[in-house]
Order: C-alpha cells, then sequence, then structure tokens
C-alpha cells in the first residue's frame, strides 16, 4: 500500500489531464487518510503480534521501528503538510514544500524498516 501509494499515485495524479492543484490536494487528503487508517489498524496488529510471540529483542525493536515512524510522520509531518494544503486551498500561492520531502523520507525509513523486519521473522 504505501509503495503504491506514496511513491506512485500520490506524484502521478498531478500529471493526469485536467487535475489542478486543489483537486490533486482534495484527492490526496481522501487518499492518505484512508492509508493512515489502514497504517494504524497493520501497526497495531504487527506490535500485537510480535508482543505476543514472545521474540527477540531484534524483531520486537524492528517491528517498534516503522511504529515510531508512522508516528511521528501522523503527529509532525502530516499537519504540517494539512496547515499548507488548507492554505492553498484557500488560494495562497506558496512556493514548492519542503515538507514532502520530509513525508517521503519517512516513508523510505518506514518502508526500508518493514523490508528489515520482514527479513528478521523469516
Amino acid at each position: 500500500m504505501v509503495l503504491a501509494i506514496s511513491f506512485l499515485e500520490a506524484p502521478l495524479k498531478f500529471r493526469a489531464p485536467g487535475v489542478t492543484v486543489p483537486i490533486g490536494l482534495g484527492i490526496g487528503r481522501i487518499v492518505f487518510r484512508a492509508l493512515n487508517a489502514a497504517e494504524i489498524v497493520l501497526a497495531i496488529v504487527v506490535v500485537v503480534a510480535v508482543v505476543l510471540a514472545g521474540p527477540h529483542p531484534v524483531v520486537l525493536t524492528s517491528a517498534l521501528i516503522p511504529v515510531a515512524v508512522l508516528a511521528a510522520r501522523l503527529g509532525a509531518v502530516r499537519p504540517w503538510l494539512n496547515r499548507r494544503s488548507d492554505r492553498v486551498l484557500a488560494g495562497e500561492e506558496l512556493p514548492r514544500s519542503r515538507g514532502h520531502l520530509a513525508y517521503v523520507a519517512l516513508e523510505v525509513v518506514k518502508v526500508a524498516a518493514l523490508l528489515w523486519l520482514g527479513i528478521q521473522t523469516v
């Protein structure tokens, strides 16, 4: 889900004919709200499964890293991007956002951590 939405859908939607910045932002808000809800549920499932399995500390740490990244992204970066998109939707002309770079960097870390977690549990 993360790879498809964060790295494909998000940047490509603005290249579609007729998609303006306000329309793209509106679509992005809906899509990322749904993705984040699914991520929260899956994060809870992963943590519960890892804790119940009584894992090695390395596996537990590997599970907590993507959860921490998700929490950081939802607690810090998303609100920043939401405030910015509110301003754009209100008609302000703003320079390109660095917040998206922070979001992408955290997504890369999260994907790497999830891959590492998968390797640890094999």
